[in-house]
């Protein structure tokens, strides 16, 4: 089937077959390798990209499902001029990764969490991210760059 997705501002088409999951048309088909694999059962969250501004693990949505649909990868979030997202210089400020592997998905998750919440305690961060796991860190790092990207506009 053919499938049209804008991904990162920009039209996409693709021939796939209707099993293709979203996250292997963004490798596969694009070539945005930013989106990892971790897992394919949802349980880790390498895989996360916004699906129409809301946050999605690409491992369980269908190719098929995001046609028509908009979705930002983490190679979407930085300026035109290469500039760094909030969330994304926040993470590299504060020191929110250590193998990087999480990385890409824990950003993406991120910024969508605070779409919902703008100004995160630090429970509320933790509570948040829950469906990401990060098995290099103690996620003290990774709090830290969420809350410094609220008061910097991280939800953008």
């Amino acid at each position: 089937m053919e499938v049209a997705i804008r991904v990162n501002g920009k039209e996409t088409t693709a021939e796939v077959e209707d099993r293709t999951l979203l996250v292997h048309y963004l490798r596969e088909h694009l070539d945005l390798t930013g989106t990892n694999v971790g897992c394919d059962t949802t349980s880790c969250g390498a895989c996360t990209v916004l699906l129409d501004g809301e946050s999605v693990k690409s491992c369980t949505v269908l190719a098929a499902q995001a046609d028509g649909a908009d979705v930002t990868t983490i190679e979407g979030l930085a300026a035109e001029d290469g500039s760094l997202h909030p969330m994304q210089q926040a993470f590299q400020t504060e020191h929110g990764l250590q193998c990087g592997f999480c990385t890409p998905g824990m950003v993406m998750a991120s910024v969508s969490l605070l779409r919902e919440v703008p100004d995160p305690t630090e429970e509320q961060v933790r509570s948040g991210l829950e469906g990401n796991l990060c098995r290099c860190t103690g996620y003290h790092n990774i709090v830290r760059a969420v809350l410094a990207a609220a008061k910097d506009g991280g939800a953008q």
